[in-house]
């Protein structure tokens, strides 16, 4: 007995131990936007009722939601933390003039100002989106076309406060003793500033000496012009300078959506003029959107921007959202069902049924009818169709009577009926004088109809010659 007693604790024990494990959950996964607050050993387990807890990733912001998941007998309860792409919003009004945003306000973006005609920019000509929002000296559209003053540079030979026209340019020189260090030519911008910046008239002592490492031939270089293609932004730290000294470095990122595959991310000052930019960024690949059972992916493509929408095979229906875009953090969404169309019971009907009897009815299930008593009147089987109907009603059993076989100058022997059931038999004759034309015996069908059909009485020959002597007065 006692051993007995051993071997049913240890089994229980066992028992308990085996339900424990069950019920463990391995390392979640990660979704779009949303990372875990910290790594996790490949090899840890979680048992039911542990957190773990998620933040956005680098360029998004928790909108709703909670930021954890726990876990419940072995699988992870729904994470409904929502992580949306950072951006800046709105960002003012420029009064007598607009913003023209670069795309949707995302970080490294740009709005541009732009003035209404009749009215001149002064400032910066754009803001910058950030992690700390828009930056940038605000902008303004002051009344009047667009005019430069006169550049101020010190020894210059050219005469001050004159004003000048977009589009005009001027060219500069310095008086005796002085030499031009700079562009010799600059040019009124829209903006009311002159491009490129001014240059300075120095000592020509100056020039024949010997030059250090600070005082060398390399020109000064203003903020460095967008590269066009090259999907990649002025970081923060530079976006916003206007001026820079010979030697000067300035980096770039990818936008959001591209990473880096080749090229340096620098560009340097030099002589005046910046380096080219040799960064190449190319979109983020997303490869494979997943498996679906039943159903398939049809692919835009596999990169930043494309989009996967889900095709079911004939017979299954779309449980989820359709489609997948191809995000900066891999494929939005999650990968959707495809489930068998199923059909409701069917109506009810007095008909006997043959086939599946209880639910679920899936696609392509088919059910049989037949009567008992009376005729099926309607479709003899009906299926279930890929979305999920039936292809038609069920039949009812109808018991159908045939009316009384009424021949002028006919009797039949036996009861005479308003109505007749199937299957009944009448030998019909025809009164005296006539002769009988079709059948003697009819049967009430299940259609109610009299098979083979009605006879006829005509006429005989003696009955024909009376009629005739009454119609000549014979």
């Amino acid at each position: 007995m006692r051993s007995a007693a051993g071997i049913l604790l240890l089994l229980s024990f066992a028992l308990l131990s085996s339900a424990q494990v069950a019920q463990e959950c391995s390392i979640p996964r990660e979704f779009q936007g949303a990372r875990l607050v910290r790594d996790y050993p490949s090899t840890v387990k979680f048992n039911s009722g542990d957190r773990v807890y998620y933040g956005c990733r680098d360029g998004f912001t928790p909108m709703d939601g909670k930021p954890f998941v726990e876990c419940r007998n072995g699988a992870w309860s729904k994470l409904t933390l929502q992580c949306e792409q950072k951006s800046c919003s709105y960002v003012g009004d420029l009064h007598n003039g607009e913003f023209i945003y670069e795309g949707n306000s995302y970080l490294g973006e740009k709005a541009h100002a732009k003035c209404n005609k009749g009215y001149t920019l002064r400032g910066s000509n754009f803001m910058l989106c950030t992690e700390s929002g828009w930056v940038g000296k605000f902008p303004s559209c002051e009344e009047g076309e667009p005019t430069c003053l006169a550049p101020v540079v010190a020894n210059s030979a050219q005469r001050a406060g004159t004003v000048y026209q977009v589009g005009d340019r001027i060219n500069l020189s310095c008086k005796i003793g002085f030499q031009l260090e700079g562009p010799n030519e600059i040019t009124c911008a829209p903006n009311g500033q002159w491009q490129p910046k001014p240059p300075q008239c120095v000592p020509t002592l100056e020039r024949t000496q010997p030059r250090t490492e600070q005082t060398n031939e390399k020109g000064d270089c203003e903020a460095p012009p967008p590269v066009i293609g090259s999907n990649a932004y002025l970081v923060d730290k530079y976006a916003m300078m206007t001026s820079f000294s010979s030697g000067d470095k300035v980096y770039y990122s990818c936008n959001v959506g591209y990473t880096a595959r080749a090229g340096s991310r620098s560009r340097r000052c030099k002589n005046g003029k910046w380096t080219q930019l040799k960064l190449k960024c190319e979109r983020k690949l997303c490869g494979h959107a997943g498996e679906i059972e039943n159903g398939h992916f049809v692919y835009t493509g596999v990169k930043f921007g494309d989009v996967a929408t889900a095709k079911c095979n004939e017979g299954y229906i779309l449980v989820g959202r359709a489609t997948r875009n191809c995000r900066s953090q891999g494929w939005d969404g999650r990968i959707p069902v495809c489930e068998v169309a199923i059909c409701d019971k069917p109506k009810k009907t007095n008909a006997i049924s043959k086939g599946p009897e209880e639910p679920p009815y899936r696609y392509r299930s088919v059910i049989r009818y037949q009567c008992q008593v009376g005729m099926l009147d309607g479709p003899r089987e009906i299926y279930c169709t890929s979305n999920g109907t039936w292809n038609a009603s069920p039949p009812q059993c109808k018991e159908f009577t045939c009316p009384p076989p009424n021949v002028p100058h006919a009797y039949w022997m036996g009861a005479h009926r308003e109505k007749f059931n199937a299957m009944d038999v009448i030998s019909i004759d025809c009164d005296r004088g006539y002769s009988i034309q079709g059948p003697t015996s009819i049967t009430c069908s299940r259609d109610g109809r009299w098979i083979p059909s009605l006879p006829s009485c005509q006429p005989g020959k003696l009955l024909l010659f009376i009629y005739f002597c009454k119609i000549v007065k014979i």
